[in-house]
C-alpha cells in the first residue's frame, strides 16, 4: 500500500482503503536489511523502526541505510516516544520515511503541530488500551484532531513498556471503543498477535490494519521468517471478502 498524500482529502489513508481489498499488515521493530526483506516476501506493507529506547532499537544511520535499499512502494514507518515536531522533522530529511507513529503520551492538542512539521507524512497515534479501558472518556480529544492524523493504533502497554509487550488486551471490553473510533478514523490492533490468534482479531475487529512485533520474532530484535509468512497469510485469509478492507 502506498504512501498516501494528505491533500488527497481529510479522508487520507480511509478513502484509499475504502476501495482497496487489502488488510495493511505492519511488520514493526525491524532493526536489519535481512529481516526487512524477509517481512516484504512475507507479504507485509510496512515496516517499523524503532527510535526510542528499546531491545528492539535501531539509530538513526542503520535505519536509513536499511531504507535507502528497499522498494519506494514501501511504507517505512518511524514509531517515536514523546518527541518534538521539529525533531520528526529533522529525523524525516535523514531517513525516507513515509510516516511515524506517535507510540508515546503525545496530547490529542499537540497533534496540529506534528502535521504541519511532517506535511504530507502519514502520522498514526498509537493510544494504550489500558488507558482506555480505565478512562474511555480520555479518546474524545483525540477523535476530535482527526484532521492531523492517519490513523489510531491500539496497544496493550504496560508500566514499564510501550510496546513489544507480547500481552494480548482484553478484546472483548475494548470492542465497543474500537467501533467507536472506526465511526471516526482507522484502527490498526496491535499487542500481542502472533499467527496464532491474528485470525480470531481480524474477524472480531475487522481493522483496516493489524501491527505485530514480538509474534513474529526468534528473540528481540531478530525475526523468524516462518512465523511472518504465517502471520501474514493467517491475517489475510480472515479478512471479510466483503469488497473492501475490513474495516475504514
Amino acid at each position: 500500500m502506498h504512501l498516501l498524500r494528505h491533500e488527497e482529502g481529510l479522508e487520507t489513508w480511509s478513502a484509499t482503503l475504502e476501495t482497496v481489498i487489502v488488510l495493511w499488515i505492519k511488520i514493526c521493530a525491524t532493526t536489519n536489511l535481512d529481516d526487512a526483506r524477509a517481512a516484504l516476501d512475507a507479504g507485509a506493507n510496512a515496516l517499523g523502526f524503532i527510535l526510542t529506547a528499546s531491545p528492539r532499537q535501531i539509530t538513526v544511520r542503520a535505519a536509513a541505510d536499511v531504507s535507502r535499499q528497499l522498494p519506494c512502494t514501501t511504507e517505512k514507518i518511524a514509531v517515536v516516544v514523546n518527541e518534538t515536531p521539529a525533531r520528526l522533522k529533522g529525523l524525516a530529511e535523514l531517513i525516507p520515511l513515509s510516516g511515524f507513529q506517535l507510540q508515546g503520551d503525545e496530547p490529542a492538542e499537540q497533534l496540529p503541530e506534528f502535521r504541519r512539521a511532517l506535511g504530507l507524512r502519514k502520522i498514526i497515534k498509537t493510544l494504550q488500551v489500558r488507558e482506555l479501558l480505565a478512562d474511555p472518556a480520555r479518546l474524545d480529544a483525540y477523535l476530535a484532531q482527526r484532521k492531523s492524523y492517519d490513523g489510531i493504533l491500539l496497544d496493550s502497554g504496560s508500566a514499564v513498556a510501550r510496546g513489544g509487550t507480547g500481552q494480548v488486551f482484553d478484546w472483548r471490553a475494548m470492542l465497543p471503543i474500537v467501533e467507536r473510533i472506526k465511526e471516526v478514523a482507522p484502527v490498526v490492533i496491535a499487542g500481542g498477535l502472533n499467527p496464532e490468534n491474528i485470525a480470531e482479531a481480524v474477524r472480531l475487529f475487522d481493522p483496516c490494519g493489524v501491527d505485530v512485533v514480538s509474534g513474529v520474532e526468534r528473540h528481540p530484535g531478530k525475526k523468524d521468517a516462518a512465523k511472518m509468512r504465517a502471520f501474514v497469510a493467517a491475517a489475510r485469509g480472515a479478512q471479510p471478502k466483503t469488497g473492501k478492507p475490513g474495516s475504514p
